[in-house]
């Protein structure tokens, strides 16, 4: 299984950048900065942040929460909850169908790639790590395969994160030093148990389940020259 997990994290990685870099072809930047606001799509529209669980999904580095507070996108609240504004919740909207139509472009029916993407994030939830607790579930407004599928591997690079962050902190490395590590045997290591760690959802599906997953996600990559 751990063979498995370190194959289709990068096939899962190459489908959503294709998103994002087809979606700019139409995207119209809104009058503000949207920073963020694009990672955290599918949170702000149904639950509110913190500090502290910004800190944990941006590990090796957050956005500067600054520009959002100062341009009304996000309210921080005396509690510590960071919401968007309806500006922002209208944004993240009009973002939404800009993914839809991206993906509309760019993949036949990926229904069943959907639902089998949807299993594997349910199997995670039932015991997530730091980032995928604040990740998911998913906000999910518009009822497209396309979409869901995006938004559900997007949520599930999470729990990939999690995964490698355990492997490295059972080490006792700090982010920084884990950045800065060079190949090697313990890098080699840490490796290994992030994949071990990252196939434990993907056992909720069979063997057949797994191999669909997987090469119909690779038949949905882009090529280089495309």
């Amino acid at each position: 299984m751990h063979t498995f997990a370190a194959a289709i994290a990068p096939v899962i990685d190459a489908v959503h950048v294709d998103v994002h870099v087809e979606s700019r072809k139409t995207f119209v930047p809104p009058p503000f900065t949207p920073g963020l606001l694009i990672d955290q799509r599918y949170t702000l529209p149904i639950r509110p942040l913190t500090r502290p669980a910004l800190a944990v999904v941006y590990r090796y580095g957050g956005p500067d929460l600054t520009v959002h507070l100062d341009e009304g996108t996000l309210v921080e609240h005396p509690d510590g909850r960071l919401e968007a504004s309806k500006e922002a919740l209208d944004f993240i909207d009009t973002l939404y169908g800009f993914h839809s139509a991206a993906t509309r472009r760019m993949w036949p029916d990926v229904k069943h790639l959907a639902g089998l993407a949807g299993r594997v994030l349910d199997q995670a939830l039932s015991d997530p790590g730091p980032a995928l607790a604040v990740m998911a579930p998913p906000y999910e407004p518009i009822d497209e395969a396309g979409v869901l599928l995006f938004n559900r591997l997007a949520a599930l690079r999470y729990h990939r994160a999690d995964s490698h962050a355990a492997a490295w902190q059972a080490e006792g490395l700090t982010a920084a030093e884990m950045a800065g590590l060079e190949p090697g045997e313990q890098r080699d290591r840490i490796e290994r148990v992030t994949n071990e760690r990252a196939a434990l959802p993907y056992e909720t599906l069979t063997e057949s389940e797994r191999a669909v997953l997987l090469d119909g996600l690779l038949a949905l990559v882009r090529q280089p020259a495309r």
